[in-house]
């Protein structure tokens, strides 16, 4: 979720009121008096507000954390009942209505995601005018859902727009530059406009080793993201090494359990993957597993991903009831923390109803895979997706390792 900045408006009573001439009028004295007992009530309601707000945002940061984007999602309903109460120009209300976006998003909600992200990004815009990082932020979140939904001639221009107030804020050599350089670079690569997105993704790690390290985590993101785009193209011997590069810094500043490197070493199986050099993917892709599990917890959707990958490639193998039960799994978790109308159940019944009809469970192959399809057609309907979006499988962690906001 997006780490904005809390930011208080300092509300608190009135000192040093003139009380030279109350006693020439009772009165006076009253409506003083009165006025301070109003003060102090809407001081003390103010900071029940505000503790409530927390709360209900932090639990949700929870929630969203572990993957139960259902969870997050009613606690930020809370947070943002709260957060009307401190006016329509306060930053925290912007901050949740963009949280419970990116939530909806997670969930495959898009078309209740943009609403949310175009108040969020109205209020900051009024708030603190065209031109703030946190603008900038929200123009990046929503370019983020305009590409998932295809809609890339809408999404470009927001990233450009964010890369540029990024410049203008910090330099155009700031790590932050980097993160939107690494964002349009990641939009060219869903295009198909790899030479631009070598670019720029060139630029974003020649600005991050040079501000803050060769081995700072986030040169983790923009070696994975090259790669991925040298794999794309099949430039495999050029991939390689900055998958390792990618996944040594990870291990190296962030420890061997983290979520980050159990990302890493999916993007290492799924390049050895790409190969046919199955032997070599397998056990990265149980490492980064068991990672995941350990570190996100059994039920997160990241860790479906993972038996999603083993499913798929122990399908390929004929190892078919090892198969089954990752195939199972990442079905199973999906259902629970996306919910059955996600696509990305769809595409786990794709991949299922596949090994059902490699072991010859034709008539169950066939309703997994007229459920799944009635899933893709509801989710086009519902997000006005192009028709080229209603299929799209779930790629690299290169996504996942994205910088937002």
């Amino acid at each position: 979720m997006e780490n904005t900045r809390k930011i208080f408006a300092g509300l608190r009573p009135s000192v040093g009121l003139d009380m030279r001439n109350t006693w020439t009028s009772g009165r006076s004295f009253l409506v003083g008096l009165i006025g301070l007992l109003c003060l102090a009530f809407g001081s003390v309601e103010l900071a029940a507000q505000t503790s409530a707000w927390k709360q209900s945002r932090a639990d949700a940061v929870a929630a969203y954390r572990a993957g139960d984007y259902a969870a997050a999602e009613q606690h930020l309903l809370k947070a943002i009942e709260h957060a009307e109460k401190f006016g329509t120009r306060d930053p925290r209300l912007a901050a949740t209505l963009n949280d419970l976006a990116l939530t909806n998003f997670r969930q495959g909600k898009y078309a209740e995601a943009e609403p949310l992200h175009r108040r969020a990004l109205e209020i900051r815009e009024r708030i603190h005018g065209p031109d703030h990082p946190d603008v900038a932020a929200s123009l990046n979140d929503l370019a983020f859902l305009y590409a998932a939904q295809g809609r890339y001639t809408e999404a470009e221009p927001l990233h450009a727009r964010a890369l540029e107030i990024r410049k203008k804020s910090f330099g155009a050599g700031h790590p932050e530059v980097a993160k939107s350089l690494n964002n349009i670079g990641s939009l060219y690569l869903e295009l198909e406009r790899y030479a631009q997105a070598e670019l720029l993704y060139q630029q974003a790690l020649g600005i991050v080793g040079k501000t803050l390290g060769e081995q700072h985590p986030y040169m983790v993101a923009s070696l994975n993201n090259l790669a991925a785009l040298y794999d794309e193209q099949g430039r495999f011997p050029e991939a390689a090494p900055l998958y390792h590069q990618a996944l040594g810094i990870a291990e190296k500043t962030l420890g061997g359990e983290h979520p980050q490197v159990a990302a890493s070493l999916n993007n290492l199986a799924l390049h050895y993957d790409a190969q046919g050099k199955l032997d070599e993917a397998e056990p990265l892709y149980r490492k980064a597993l068991g990672i995941a599990s350990k570190t996100l917890g059994a039920e997160h959707p990241d860790v479906a991903a993972s038996h999603e990958h083993l499913g798929v490639l122990y399908t390929v193998q004929g190892k078919y009831k090892q198969a089954e039960s990752h195939l199972q799994q990442a079905l199973q978790i999906r259902r629970n923390r996306l919910g059955a109308a996600h696509p990305l159940v769809a595409q786990s019944l794709e991949n299922y109803a596949a090994l059902l009809s490699k072991t010859g469970r034709e008539v169950e192959a066939k309703r997994a895979q007229i459920l799944a399809a009635s899933i893709r057609a509801q989710n086009a309907r519902d997000n006005q997706l192009k028709p080229e979006e209603r299929r799209r499988p779930q790629k690299r962690a290169v996504h996942v390792l994205k910088t937002t906001g």
